[in-house]
């Protein structure tokens, strides 16, 4: 065993725990940003009608005609599709702002893009424009995809590894606390000195985590910042991107957004009164609230990779039925009920895996020399994911009726499938014992592979 193996060992063997310093840390991070991506994915849903009430009154003052059927569904679709798109200008900004700013200075430069959004949004009956609600959409936007890819990244980095699962799901947590709370309502940087990690563990003998620092940041210096382009041309990285990409766009394309963008639209077609609507749609929020609370206690004992095919297999089965109640609740008196039941049973699955797990995942299949890139282009699937379902599935739901959600359960299969047969487990590891387990899927130099393929790659593309 070498020096470095036998070093690794020593850091498995000491837990942390969770302090007060770091539970704060947790908390300010996860609700001053989190709750706010939450609250915007589900804050359009309820009001849906009486906001397109407006666009059309506002039209009718403008140009004395209202806006026709299709015009109005393209226009908000545009409306619920900007949040989404915001947050893939978001993603582009990670690395730069990161690297800049660091991860708290991001957090704090954050707040302009939840702020001025917010004016917007409060100002625009006043002013009487749908343009002003457009762009408020685009710049909260900005500020969930700023803020979904930094705090995983930011936790992540202060966890000790025995919480970093828990801890990592947190900011999801607060996402689903949001669309809660938006559903109701519609009825310190990166800490790498001795002295201070003392303070976040809460104990004095912190030399075995610090060799694990110390072990991942003599790999980061070895290997420099890598760009995101550089990234994708490195063997080392390959399986690491391959299943970030994957699971990133099996987390949206799975249909998510499409049952909270549209909660209430599916409960009506599941044959649900109108008037009783906005409280089943509370109680699935409040399902997703507590199956992710769940998720935070099971990841480390269950670990990730089984969350992950548990939630992506109870959402593929849920789908099918959905599909099949859906094209029967004319015919069948009680179908409408195995409706509700099938998007309940969806929340729960996407909460306890699809949802919380893969921003996780990029923290510690990553080490910090390429993490930053690895989130840009996690958020930029992410959120072009997104913006694709929030924009075409309303004429997905007109053209297909149905069967819209055949497609979500073809993607769920064949993520489940790729996680089944590539992705590891990599609960209770270290970044440097995970960066090994991919080390030899790559098939790459077991000792700082990155520092041997940058000497082909021209210093201009690292530093981009």
């Amino acid at each position: 065993m070498s020096n470095d193996e036998e070093r690794i060992e020593d850091i498995v063997s000491v837990p942390g725990r969770l302090t007060p310093v770091l539970a704060l840390a947790t908390l300010i991070a996860a609700f001053g940003s989190s709750f706010q991506y939450g609250y915007n994915v589900a804050a359009v849903n309820s009001p849906a009608e009486l906001m397109k009430a407006f666009y059309n009154e506002t039209h009718y003052s403008r140009f004395s005609e209202y806006i026709s059927e299709f015009s109005l569904t393209l226009l908000w679709s545009i409306s619920v599709s900007m949040f989404p798109f915001g947050g893939f200008v978001g993603s582009l900004m990670v690395g730069p702002l990161v690297n800049r700013l660091g991860r708290k200075g991001t957090l704090l430069f954050n707040n302009i893009f939840s702020i001025v959004p917010a004016i917007l949004m409060g100002t625009s009956k006043t002013a009487r424009s749908y343009e002003m609600i457009i762009l408020s959409r685009l710049l909260v936007g900005i500020c969930a995809g700023l803020s979904s890819n930094v705090v995983p990244m930011y936790l992540g980095e202060l966890s000790p590894k025995n919480l970093r699962g828990a801890l990592g799901v947190v900011p999801q947590l607060f996402i689903t606390v949001g669309i809660l709370v938006a559903q109701i309502v519609g009825l310190r940087s990166l800490l790498a000195t001795e002295e201070a990690l003392k303070r976040l563990r809460g104990w004095d003998d912190v030399d075995a985590e610090m060799e694990e620092i110390q072990l991942e940041d003599e790999a980061e210096k070895a290997a420099g910042i890598i760009s995101v382009l550089t990234m994708f041309r490195m063997r080392s990285l390959r399986w690491q991107v391959i299943s970030i990409i994957i699971l990133m766009g099996g987390q949206q394309l799975s249909g998510v957004n499409a049952i909270y963008y549209y909660a209430d639209q599916i409960y009506l077609s599941a044959g649900v009164k109108d008037q009783d609507v906005q409280y089943v749609t509370v109680g699935t929020g409040a399902v997703n609230v507590l199956m992710t609370i769940c998720a935070v206690f099971v990841v480390e004992y269950l670990g990730r990779r089984a969350l992950l095919l548990l939630g992506f297999s109870v959402c593929f089965i849920a789908c099918c039925v959905l599909t099949v109640a859906l094209a029967l609740q004319d015919r069948v008196s009680w179908m409408p009920y195995i409706s509700i039941v099938c998007v309940i049973s969806y929340v729960i699955g996407h909460a306890l895996g699809p949802s919380p797990i893969p921003a996780l995942l990029i923290t510690e299949v990553f080490l910090q020399s390429s993490r930053s890139a690895a989130y840009m282009v996690g958020g930029t699937v992410h959120w072009l994911s997104n913006f694709a379902v929030g924009l075409v599935f309303p004429f997905i739901q007109v053209g297909l009726g149905a069967y819209s959600f055949i497609i979500f359960a073809v993607i769920c299969l064949l993520t489940t499938i790729y996680i089944f047969l590539i992705v590891p487990e990599t609960k209770g590891k270290t970044f440097v014992e995970i960066n090994h387990i991919f080390t030899k899927m790559n098939k790459v130099s077991d000792v700082h592979p990155a520092k041997d393929e940058l000497k082909d790659i021209p210093l201009s593309a690292v530093e981009l």
